[in-house]
Parts: C-alpha cells; sequence; structure tokens
C-alpha cells in the first residue's frame, strides 16, 4: 500500500512516498531558511508564499524519485494540524485535490504523531518492535511534550511546556547572542568547546503537574548574564560575520566567540538537556515505559543524544536519524499508514487546525 505524504505545518515544504509504513521510496524537503534567516524567525506570511511556490515541484519530485505516479497511490496523506494555519492549507488542500482528482482516500495527520512515527518507521527498517507503553519526548522549535503511548499507539498527555518550547528557547538565546536562525545547530557545535559547568542556572519547579516544562527562565536567565557582562562589541561581530558569510564555519564562530561565551552556550545546553531528560526519566517510570522515545528537531542535538545515552536506564532510548528528526513527509505518511489499514480515512471538509491536539 501506497502513500502520499506532504507536510507543510511551518517553513519547510515536503512530500515523500512510502510503502506498507515502512519503505520510503522517496523524501523531499524544500527548506525555507534564506527566505526566514534575515529576519530572525519564521514570517508565517512569506511561509505560506513559499509553500504555495513549492508544493507541485516538490509533489512532482517525490513521485518522480520514487518511480511512481498518482494512479499508483492508495491514499494520500497530509499534515493538518498543529502549525501555522496559512502553511497547513497550502498542503492540506494539495492533498485534498489529488484525493479528489485520483478517488483515493484522504488522512489527515497530526505532525506531532508524525514525529513519534518518525523513530517507529525506522525501528521498523531495522527489524525492531518499539514496547510498549513507551515513553514519548517531542521536542522542537514549537513543541515539548511527554505523551505515554499505550497499545494500538493511544496516547496520553503527562507533561507539555507551559511557555517557550526547547527548541524557540535556543533560537531566542541565539537571536539574543548574535548566531543568527536557526540558532539550535550553531549553539550545539559550540557547547562542544565550553565548559557546562562554568555558569550555574537554576532548574525550572513547577507547581501543579512536575512534569511540565518551562524554558523562559532560563531564556531570561541568559539575557541577564549578557547584560552583565556588555557583550555589544562581540555580538556585533558576529552579526557582521553573518552579513558576510549566512553559513559560517565551525572556525568561523569561534573566532569571535570568546571562552567565557562559549562556557555560557555549554552551560545553557546542559541545563536544557537535564530538564527535558529529569521529566523524561520520571514520566517514564511513572508510567512504568519499556521504551523511550525521544523525536522532534530537538532530537538532532549531539548533547542530548550522548546524555540520553549516558543515563543507562533500564529500557531502550529511540533517537530518530537526523534527516528524520526535523520536518518531513515521510514520518507523516508513515503515521497515515495504520489508519489506512484500519480504514480511518476524513472527509475533504476536514480543515487545518493550529493548536490540534494529540491527547
Amino acid at each position: 500500500m501506497r502513500i502520499l505524504g506532504i507536510e507543510t505545518s511551518c517553513d519547510e515544504t515536503a512530500a515523500a512516498v512510502v510503502d506498507d509504513g515502512v519503505h520510503v521510496r522517496s523524501s523531499v524537503v524544500a527548506s525555507q531558511l534564506a527566505t526566514h534567516g534575515k529576519y530572525g524567525g519564521v514570517v508565517p506570511e512569506l511561509a505560506s508564499r513559499e509553500h504555495v511556490r513549492a508544493i507541485v515541484p516538490v509533489v512532482r519530485a517525490a513521485l518522480e524519485e520514487a518511480q511512481s505516479d498518482y494512479a499508483d497511490l492508495t491514499a494520500v496523506a497530509a499534515t493538518s494540524g498543529p502549525g501555522l494555519v496559512g502553511s497547513l492549507l497550502v498542503g492540506l488542500t494539495f492533498a485534498k485535490a489529488i484525493s479528489f482528482a485520483r478517488r483515493r482516500p484522504f488522512i489527515g495527520v497530526n505532525h506531532i504523531e508524525g514525529h513519534i512515527y518518525a523513530v517507529v518507521l525506522e525501528a521498523k527498517q531495522r527489524g525492531e518492535i518499539i514496547e510498549l507503553p513507551a515513553l514519548a519526548l517531542v521536542v522542537s522549535g514549537g513543541h515539548t511534550h511527554l505523551f505515554e503511548v499505550t497499545p494500538g499507539f493511544r496516547y496520553r498527555l503527562l507533561g507539555k511546556t507551559r511557555d517557550d518550547a526547547a527548541g524557540e528557547a535556543y533560537d531566542k538565546v541565539a537571536k539574543l547572542l548574535g548566531f543568527g536562525y536557526p540558532g539550535g545547530p550553531v549553539i550545539d557545535r559550540l557547547a562542544a568547546h565550553g565548559n557546562p559547568d562554568a555558569v550555574r542556572f537554576t532548574l525550572a519547579r513547577m507547581k501543579g503537574n512536575p512534569l511540565d516544562f518551562s524554558f523562559s527562565g532560563l531564556k531570561t536567565a541568559v539575557l541577564r548574564w549578557t547584560r552583565e557582562r556588555d557583550l555589544t562589541s562581540e555580538i556585533e561581530a558576529r552579526r557582521q560575520l553573518l552579513r558576510r558569510n549566512p553559513r559560517p564555519s565551525l572556525e568561523d564562530w569561534l573566532a569571535v566567540t570568546p571562552q567565557t561565551t562559549l562556557d555560557l552556550l555549554a552551560s545553557f545546553q546542559r541545563t536544557v538537556i537535564e530538564e527535558l531528560l529529569r521529566r523524561a526519566a520520571a514520566a517514564a517510570e511513572q508510567v512504568h515505559a519499556r521504551a523511550l522515545i525521544v523525536s522532534g528537531g530537538v532530537a538532532c542535538n549531539s548533547g542530548l543524544r550522548a546524555a540520553a545515552r549516558q543515563l543507562a536506564l533500564p529500557y531502550p532510548v529511540y533517537f530518530p536519524s537526523p534527516q528524520l528528526s526535523t520536518d518531513n513527509a515521510a514520518m507523516i505518511a508513515a503515521a497515515a499508514f495504520p489508519k489506512l489499514e484500519r480504514g480511518e480515512f476524513d472527509a475533504l471538509t476536514l480543515p487545518a487546525t493550529a493548536r490540534l491536539r494529540l491527547a
């Protein structure tokens, strides 16, 4: 059974063809980084316009790479939320048009569930079965959630961020310090050159649900640290570097980043990772999880992956490969496959929902 998946929830236009929920015949992603980078973040209206420009060539490329045609498809799936409404509408409408014109079932997919299925997809490719119940930590620029995943892939929300998502905190700190957008990968690379114990940040203590997250206080602490030291000149040096070269090398960044700032970045990253894994481990113990799934764009973070391996947990920890960590359409097609098997199709009136909940 062959599914065409389409993903346009934020700033990447993606299409993929996946057979039987396992075999990825193609996966094409068109990034909008060059469009949004100069603004320090995603501009929703620009994102929508870029999706309109890219959707046809991206879907065409995915079909060609898969050596497939619309006639070969069993179903069409697209992200229906959560995300930017204007962006969601582009992919959702295009998928519905294919479904109507080719008389193929249409399946709407929750973007967060797609990230979980990125891990499931690759586990199946290795011949592994993820034991349930599992604990899923979905962490990206827009999401930081903890879900219990029970048999049948039913979900129960255990904790979520009350303010900034973890990836959003990375991007805001990077912007503050002149590292540009997106800042998460830059901070991750530079953190390896700093002392993670140099700056002691206070861990968040949550009233109410102890499994909830909060990163706004950490972001404010970084802001206060920079103001106390007046980093104006070095921040401007990094901004000038970006103006000369939109994609600086690690050596370029190190040349304009003093050791004290490297120590700050390492300490910031250590704190974020500790917050994520501390709550994930507590939630996993609470639900007697047999596996931990970490997915979303921040799952690419090398520090997070290394720290998870060092925990020596009594159950396996699963990360997606880097290409399936960030937004992609293969995960959307994979998440749609069980629905196709059960005959759970959506009407062409399914709306785009910015705050669609998984549980």
